[in-house]
Formats: C-alpha cells, sequence, structure tokens
C-alpha cells in the first residue's frame, strides 16, 4: 500500500528506510529531508507491508506527466520479497505518468534493468563511478 509519508518525515522508521538511499550520514539524511519540506513539487511515499513500512520513494513531478525518483529504498530486511517493484507499480497506479527517469549507480541498476526500465550508461562520476540513466515510458505499455 503506498501512502504519503512526507508529513511524517521525522519519524524513526521513515528516515531509517529513506538512509537506505542516501550516504549514511546524518547531516547528509537531514539535507535530504529538507528538500523535501521546503519543495511542493517533491514527493515522498512510503510503501508498507503488513502494518510495517518497507520501502520509499521520493521523487518530483515534471511537465508532461513526468515523474523523476531522486530516492527509492527498501529496508534491507525486506529486499528481494518484490516491494522496490510493488512501489513501482503503486506509482504508475496513482500518479498515471507518462515516463519515469531515475539516475543510479552500479549497484541498482540491474533492478531498474529487470523490471522494464531502458538504461543508458552517463559515464563514470567524479567519484570514479559509473552512473546510468534509467528511463520507463509507461504509455508505451498500455
Amino acid at each position: 500500500m503506498l501512502f504519503n509519508v512526507k508529513p511524517r518525515m521525522d519519524e524513526p522508521e521513515v528516515q531509517e528506510v529513506l538512509a537506505c538511499a542516501v550516504f549514511p550520514d546524518p547531516e547528509e539524511i537531514q539535507a535530504v529531508m529538507e528538500t523535501y519540506r521546503r519543495n511542493e513539487s517533491h514527493s515522498l511515499f512510503g510503501y508498507a507491508s503488513e502494518g510495517d513500512l518497507v520501502a520509499v520513494a521520493g521523487f518530483r513531478a515534471e511537465p508532461q506527466r513526468k515523474l523523476v525518483i531522486q530516492h527509492m529504498a527498501v529496508h534491507p530486511h525486506s529486499r528481494g520479497a518484490g516491494f522496490g517493484r510493488g512501489i513501482l507499480l503503486e506509482m504508475l497506479e496513482a500518479f498515471k505518468p507518462k515516463q519515469i527517469i531515475v539516475e543510479t549507480d552500479e549497484v541498482t541498476v540491474d533492478f531498474f534493468r529487470n523490471v522494464g526500465f531502458r538504461v543508458e550508461s552517463l559515464g563514470i562520476s567524479a567519484s570514479g563511478i559509473e552512473r546510468f540513466q534509467c528511463i520507463y515510458d509507461a504509455e508505451a505499455e498500455e
């Protein structure tokens, strides 16, 4: 079940799951939360299973019904159970985007590729990590 967690960002369980998508530094997590607080165009939704928060997705809506995912994470204890795919499917149903875009690294690019995203390399970042842009064309699937 998808639900808005933006009003609950100060709750430890929300911060714990969001921290899985952010460099694990308390200052970085606070900076990310502040971005969601200050920007109405930024949404933060959670995905629950049996009453527990198991995943979050933070995104911004852009013109032409595009969603740009900025943060997405599944709690480590819940990985491999389909919750990442579940939160994406719920986002497609709830927001009806034409396209979903996410930038990621080598660690999670295969997840996006496996759920139907088109993957393009953005090259090596300044930190020496290859980055990828993943694009899902939702209307092509209808």
